[in-house]
């Protein structure tokens, strides 16, 4: 059996770089949630990987210990109602945005997950698909951008219990659809996400 090759620690080594990732992108409810991690040009931590290949257990283990060891990290959201006004792909951005503004130490160069972004000031950025499984700086903010929105949809599931938010995290399960569908949408849902009978029998 093959093992898993290592993820990159940088991209390059001229200038401090961060990795941005966001979680919630496909959600119908909840805010959508970004991250991004500097982390020493030499850092290494094999256990690292895309947050949707690792348990909830291992994202929680593996958030303490990226706040421990990074040299910066911030995350940040973005609402349902910011995310109606300005669109999903805008509200990503601006979570990124957010959240490269909150870092304690300035990045020089950015490493985004995906294939799309809107320039932050005038740091130059290298666009990665699949970024995440990839680079440890990716993978961190794909780790802690996931847990911070699977503890917040946690803590409004017991509002609007029929939505199954604990389970589903906000995401178009069959259940999610279906309550929408009968009970109609909760103040968390993202209203220009349609949710009709032909998008139910998809899944």
């Amino acid at each position: 059996m093959l093992k898993p090759v290592p993820l990159l620690s940088c991209y390059q080594n001229q200038w401090i770089e961060a990795g941005c990732d966001e979680a919630g992108r496909g959600c119908l409810a909840g805010p959508v949630f970004a991250a991004a991690v500097v982390f020493p040009s030499d850092y290494c931590n094999p256990t690292l990987n895309d947050s949707k290949k690792l348990s909830e257990k291992k994202r929680m283990e593996l958030r303490g210990i990226i706040e421990s060891e990074a040299i910066a990290f911030a995350v940040s959201s973005v609402s349902p109602e910011e995310i109606d006004r300005i669109n999903i792909h805008q509200a990503s951005y601006l979570a990124m945005h957010q959240a490269l503004d909150q870092l304690s130490v300035q990045p020089e160069f950015l490493l985004i997950d995906g294939n799309r972004f809107i320039p932050y000031k005038d740091t130059p950025h290298a666009c990665i698909i699949k970024g995440d499984g990839k680079y440890l700086s990716i993978a961190a903010a794909s780790i802690l951008a996931k847990t911070y929105r699977d503890m917040y949809m946690a803590e409004i599931a017991a509002e609007y219990p029929a939505y199954d938010w604990l389970s589903n995290k906000g995401y178009p399960t069959v259940r999610h659809r279906r309550a929408v569908l009968e009970l109609g949408p909760s103040p968390y849902h993202r209203k220009t996400f349609r949710v009709t009978q032909p998008q139910l029998e998809l899944f």
